[in-house]
């Protein structure tokens, strides 16, 4: 009973925000408590939606402090050299402007950290696509791509780490034999890039333009997505912007103080920095305020979707039936299962119910066969460019709302491209050895 309702509110969900009959919001927030009426828990939805606020408080705060970081340092004008450097090398070609992409988030997301991916590539990125015309959704699914690639697989990134924490297995026994399916995953979306470049290069054709802040700003569109005023911007502050920006990582990378609380402490000297007047911080914070209003929301109603989920023991249900039902022929392939099975289980988990209740189950069942656990592990990261697609991931809520679109319209875009990725990767894995077939 517990699995059927679970796979009928994933559907049902997934159903209503790919149609648009509800927003990400209101479908995030309704229909698992439809669903939980509907299986007697009633009494319960209160505390389980708290209990999912409270564990995605940290991610909300995070992401409301870092929109409002980057966002201050955008306003500055730190990325303006880059744009520039990077308009004198691509020259207006999409196929160029795609490829720098997927080398600049894949750059990037090295740190592991989604919401630092997008902010940085985005921010950097979007005039230059919205200059050119070139469709936002390529930026974004390029963006999630790289990440998904660069995070799902490195020992630091968030994934690998619960899969390694979830087995107790050495970090370089996961990672070394598991580089070169990595490099073939940076191969796909480099792949992915100049598909979809030349794509836009043939619906709009190659552009000459020479980067000002009059040409950038000639469309009200840009002009909003990237505030080219010469009042906002500081170039006298480039590096000191920078040589904060630097700081944050690398206090970031190793892990000195939480995460939102150094995007806050971020977030509040680049305001005294770049505008000490009190007037204009509160007018930076009021620019920002809606973009980080519409990602928190979602967020917190993530939270309520996730926290209703596993209250009801839905999470498990699913996944002990999905597992009950892998037929023992299948027992030699069980890496291949594992990596394939891993792309709708994360898309419709968490990472966490994923790999710390999902996964252990699956390594179990592995061994019966004389399955390395590490086999498994590995092939538990390769469906990783479909997870990031989930609107469970408040990254991707980020994402969808600074390119100015909605998840359902963002999904039906990229879900081919996410889908082809992982194949992909999965080949690269079972050629270079990372998981094996016998």
């Amino acid at each position: 009973m517990l699995t059927f309702l679970g796979v009928s509110m994933v559907l049902v969900f997934t159903y209503l925000i790919m149609s648009k009959r509800l927003s990400p919001i209101n479908a995030l927030t309704l229909v698992p408590i439809v669903f939980a009426l509907i299986g007697g828990f009633g009494s319960k939805i209160g505390d389980m939606m708290f209990e999912g606020i409270k564990v995605v408080a940290p991610s909300a705060a995070l992401l409301l402090f870092a929109i409002l970081f980057f966002g201050v340092l955008i306003d500055a004008g730190m990325f303006d050299p880059m744009i520039k450097q990077m308009l004198k090398i691509v020259k207006g070609d999409p196929v160029k402007i795609a490829i720098g992409t997927a080398i600049l988030a894949s750059t990037v997301a090295l740190d592991g950290d989604g919401t630092t991916t997008y902010m940085i590539t985005i921010s950097a990125m979007l005039p230059l696509y919205l200059r050119l015309g070139m469709n936002p959704l390529v930026l974004a699914t390029i963006s999630l791509l790289s990440l998904s690639i660069m995070s799902g697989m490195t020992p630091w990134g968030g994934p690998a780490t619960r899969a390694i924490t979830s087995l107790g297995l050495d970090a370089s026994e996961f990672f070394i034999p598991l580089l070169p399916t990595l490099f073939g995953g940076i191969l796909c979306v480099l792949f992915t890039a100049y598909f979809l470049g030349r794509m836009e290069r043939k619906r709009i054709g190659v552009i000459n333009i020479e980067y000002t802040p009059e040409n950038v700003t000639d469309l009200p569109e840009v002009a909003a997505a990237y505030d080219m005023s010469v009042d906002l911007k500081r170039p006298k502050l480039l590096w000191i912007n920078l040589l904060l920006t630097l700081t944050i990582m690398v206090v970031l990378v190793m892990g000195i103080m939480p995460v939102p609380v150094l995007f806050l402490v971020g977030f509040v000297l680049a305001s005294m920095i770049n505008y000490p007047n009190l007037e204009q911080q509160k007018e930076r914070i009021l620019s920002h305020a809606g973009n980080a209003l519409t990602v928190v929301t979602l967020v917190f109603a993530a939270g309520i979707f996730t926290g209703i989920f596993s209250g009801t023991k839905m999470v498990d249900a699913i996944a002990n039936s999905l597992v009950s039902i892998i037929p023992d022929s299948l027992g030699s392939f069980f890496p291949l299962v594992v990596a394939v099975t891993s792309m709708p289980f994360t898309f419709v988990l968490s990472n966490d119910a994923y790999y710390f209740g999902v996964l252990p189950i699956l390594a179990e069942a592995a061994s019966a066969y004389g399955v390395d656990p590490v086999e498994i592990a590995r092939a538990s990261v390769l469906g990783q460019p479909v997870h990031f697609l989930s609107p469970l991931v408040a990254s991707t809520l980020l994402l969808v709302g600074m390119v100015k679109t909605d998840i359902g319209e963002f999904q039906r875009y990229a879900f081919k491209w996410s889908i082809l990725c992982s194949i992909g990767v999965i080949i690269f894995a079972i050629i270079t050895g990372a998981i094996s077939l016998f």
